[in-house]
């Protein structure tokens, strides 16, 4: 399947934090997306991945919050940073001791 990495990016929030993003535009859908992106970004703190979107092959457009997993539903790639930030946010705030 051809593909295009459209972004790779680390970025450091602080010592133990950091978010990694990685972005493709694909040839056709993976299996169970309705869009030609494949994506993989991650907030991960202490060594620990705490948030993730992804769409691996077979399950489709999905986000994990520490262990629950829930559908995400992807409708632009600039939508799809927007709601990571946002989540990262939340997640900082809701976890400031961490």
């Amino acid at each position: 399947m051809h593909s295009i990495e459209l972004l790779r990016q680390r970025i450091v929030f602080s010592e133990n934090k950091f978010a990694e993003l990685v972005l493709w535009r694909l040839a056709q859908p993976v299996t169970e997306s309705a869009h030609s992106f494949k994506y993989r970004l991650a907030y991960i703190v202490n060594g620990k991945c705490v948030l993730r979107y992804d769409n691996e092959a077979g399950k489709g457009d999905h986000r994990h919050w520490g262990d629950r997993k829930s559908d995400y539903e992807f409708t632009t790639p600039e939508k799809l940073l927007a709601d990571f930030q946002q989540d990262i946010e939340r997640w900082y705030h809701e976890n400031s001791d961490s």
